[in-house]
């Protein structure tokens, strides 16, 4: 896929509670949406606590989380910027993410 080409987003009113669920329900997406918490990352960076992950399982991980409306994943320039929807998750499920993120720590 090429950095410059822009995915499909679901708008937040298209993005269900169990699609959330199911997509944190992963270790290793619930470590990238951890990953994110603190902001935006490079692609590169995500998953940084498991480098030997294989490219293509972080791809499809990836976009399990954008499909089900948990990241963003944009190009910016050469590289992909990915980031939490936090603010509309936020308003969309009240508290979800912050007891997501507390409970897996």
């Amino acid at each position: 896929m090429p950095a410059n080409q822009v995915l499909p987003h679901p708008e937040i009113a298209d993005v269900t509670l169990t699609g959330v669920l199911f997509a944190l329900s992963d270790p290793a997406r619930l470590q990238i949406v951890r990953d994110l918490a603190d902001g935006p990352l490079e692609m590169a960076q995500c998953g940084a606590t498991n480098p030997a992950l294989p490219k293509s399982t972080k791809s499809h991980l990836m976009k399990v989380l954008r499909e089900a409306g948990v990241i963003r994943n944009e190009p910016r320039g050469r590289e992909r910027l990915v980031s939490l929807r936090r603010e509309e998750l936020d308003t969309a499920f009240p508290g979800l993410l912050d007891s997501v993120l507390a409970s897996a720590h």
